[in-house]
């Protein structure tokens, strides 16, 4: 299907319940406030907003069994396989408005079975400050936002590892992790050990936003399924500062609109995760306007205006 007159759905998931502050379950009407819809609609693309999920709330406990909340989380990230699932289901593509980044694992729980189902290679482009690799022996926290990609990889809990329809859900080959710049000692001796990509700021600002892009991206083709999972911590805060985890030094509005710009011109994009935007520490929903604005690149907005080059001949 050509990019205008694709179909988009939304679906809300409204919880911070794996996050270590609260403010990220106002993260999906912050979305819509900012216009991610009639935004995308100018694209001519069609959206339809299945509105939010309804799950358990925040019960603010301490972690028990090295786990904080993970009788909820676990309910959430069903909700969100089973919405997103019937989303694809419908020929749309989902778009998760997020809530914490420990519901991707219930998005993609869904992607990974539709990919299977419908004969499809799975390529996930995890964009965040952090590895998310973390398990209880290494966090003292237990916030099992730090934790979906151990899960997807298998490394959890049953009641999140099982989630999926194989066990790992991921194999390591099939993740790029870009932005990277906050990572614990034995987080980082787990993420050696599965051999994970990982394009940290350091190699983005060695390498250039450009050539690491199109490492990460190599290798896709027609029977590519993209999975963007955009964690909005990956952008500087000083752009960015509505997160609850901010880290310094991370993409500045162009190195994140070339981000953007090179996924669309993939055309491999089939799903995405907004995650972590928290309204309680942002300034006049100006985070949330960026995220949209940094969707629509996407999906193909561009601020190319030079005339493309003639091939030689």
């Amino acid at each position: 299907m050509s990019e205008r007159g694709r179909h988009i759905g939304f679906i809300g998931a409204p919880t911070d319940v794996g996050a270590a502050d609260r403010g990220a379950s106002m993260g999906p009407e912050a979305l819509r406030v900012a216009g991610l819809q009639r935004r995308l609609e100018a694209q001519g693309l069609g959206v339809i907003d299945h509105g939010n999920l309804s799950g358990p709330g925040n019960p603010e406990r301490a972690p028990e069994a090295g786990y904080r909340h993970l009788p909820e989380v676990a309910e959430w990230c069903r909700q969100v396989r089973d919405a997103c699932g019937r989303i694809l289901g419908l020929g749309q593509l989902p778009i998760l408005l997020g809530g914490d980044h420990s519901l991707a694992i219930g998005s993609i729980a869904a992607v990974a079975r539709h990919c299977s189902e419908t004969g499809k290679s799975l390529r996930v482009l995890w964009l965040d400050a952090h590895a998310d690799f973390n398990v209880p022996t290494l966090s003292p926290s237990g916030n099992l936002h730090g934790m979906p990609l151990a899960c997807l990889c298998g490394e959890g809990p049953p009641e999140l590892t099982g989630l999926g329809h194989t066990q790992p859900m991921l194999q390591s080959a099939q993740l790029r992790l870009l932005g990277v710049r906050s990572v614990d000692p034995g987080e980082r001796r787990l993420v050696h050990a599965q051999h994970l990509e990982v394009y940290d700021m350091r190699y983005v600002d060695e390498r250039g936003m450009r050539a690491t892009l199109e490492e990460a991206l190599a290798g896709m083709d027609a029977s590519t399924h993209l999975h963007v999972s955009f964690d909005v911590d990956f952008l500087d805060p000083g752009i960015a500062p509505g997160v609850g985890t901010t880290v310094p030094g991370g993409p500045g509005y162009r190195e994140a609109q070339l981000c953007m710009e090179m996924v669309a011109d993939s055309g491999r994009l089939g799903s995405l995760d907004i995650v972590e935007l928290n309204p309680a520490f942002d300034q006049c929903n100006r985070t949330a306007l960026l995220a949209v604005d940094l969707v629509e690149s996407l999906f193909g907005k561009s601020t190319l205006i030079r005339r493309p080059e003639t091939p030689l001949t």
